[in-house]
C-alpha cells in the first residue's frame, strides 16, 4: 500500500514537472490576456490524478496548502497539522499517520512542498507582482506572501484503513491456503512412502506366512533388502521358514 501511495505521489510530481517545464512556457504569453489554470503545476497534477482515481477509487490525492491561490486547495484542519509538522521539522521528509473519520479510520501518507523555485514568486509574492489575469480569476486575498524555501503545503494521499485490513486478510488467507496445500501434499507423500516402505512389505510377508501355514512347500523366501526393521522381520521370517522346512524333512525321513 505504501508503494502504491508513493507511486501516486511520484506521478503527481512528474505531472507538476512536465507542466512547469513543458506546458507553461508554451502558454505563458497568453497569461496577459487570460489566466489558464492548466499552467499551474498543482492544478495539472490534481486534475490528472483525479482521472487516475477512477482506477484507484480507494485512494485520494490532494495538494493541500496553507495559503493557496485556489481556495479549493486550502488545507483542512488535519491537513494543516500535517503541513505544520513539516514546517516545524525541516528534516521530516515524509509523514505516515492514522486518522479517525466519520466513515472509519484512514491511513495518510504525506510529503512536504517546499518553495525552491524563485519563478513561483512572480505569482505568489505580492498581488502587485502577480499577473492581473490571475487576480481577476482568483482575487487578491489568497496565495500571496510565500517565502523562498518555506513549506507551503503537502502532497497528501489517503486510503481507508479497511483497504489495508482487507488486503492483509487476503494475504493471510492466501498464506493459510498455501500452508494447507503444502500440508496436504506432505500428508499424501507420507502416506505413499508408508505404503511402499512399511505396509506393502508387511503385506507381502503376511501373504508368505499365510501360504506356509497352509502347508505349501514351494513358498519362496522373502527378498531382503537393506537393514531396517522390515528387513529384519523378513530375515526372521526366512529363518523360520528354513527351520520349518528342515523340521518337515526330518519328520518325513523318520
Amino acid at each position: 500500500m505504501l508503494n502504491e501511495a508513493n507511486l501516486i505521489m511520484r506521478s503527481g510530481t512528474a505531472v507538476r514537472g512536465y507542466t512547469q517545464n513543458e506546458i507553461r512556457p508554451l502558454i505563458v504569453d497568453q497569461l496577459a490576456v487570460r489566466f489558464l489554470p492548466h499552467s499551474v503545476p498543482s492544478y495539472s497534477a490534481q486534475t490528472v490524478l483525479h482521472q487516475l482515481q477512477k482506477d484507484f477509487p480507494d485512494y485520494s490525492y490532494k495538494e493541500a496548502a496553507l495559503n493557496p491561490t485556489n481556495p479549493a486547495d486550502r488545507a483542512t484542519n488535519w491537513e494543516s497539522d500535517v503541513i505544520h509538522a513539516f514546517k516545524n521539522d525541516p528534516k521530516l521528509g515524509e509523514f505516515v499517520g492514522l486518522r479517525e473519520t466519520a466513515t472509519g479510520p484512514f491511513l495518510t501518507f504525506a510529503r512536504p512542498f517546499r518553495l525552491t523555485d524563485k519563478a513561483c514568486l512572480a505569482c505568489h509574492s505580492t498581488p502587485a507582482a502577480a499577473p492581473p489575469t490571475m487576480i481577476d480569476l482568483y482575487g487578491n486575498s489568497n496565495g500571496f506572501g510565500w517565502q523562498l524555501n518555506d513549506v507551503i503545503g503537502a502532497q497528501i494521499v489517503s486510503v481507508p484503513m479497511s483497504v489495508a485490513l482487507n488486503r492483509a486478510n487476503r494475504s493471510l488467507l492466501a498464506f493459510v491456503g498455501s500452508l494447507s496445500a503444502v500440508f496436504v501434499v506432505m500428508l499424501v507423500i507420507l502416506n505413499v512412502l508408508m505404503h511402499f516402505i512399511i505396509l506393502k512389505p508387511i503385506q507381502e510377508i503376511t501373504a508368505l506366512a499365510r501360504d506356509v501355514s497352509a502347508g505349501k512347500t514351494d513358498v519362496q523366501e522373502y527378498p531382503v533388502r537393506g537393514s531396517d526393521e522390515i528387513s529384519s522381520l523378513g530375515r526372521s521370517f526366512n529363518l523360520m521358514h528354513r527351520s520349518l522346512q528342515n523340521a518337515m524333512r526330518m519328520l518325513e525321513g523318520t
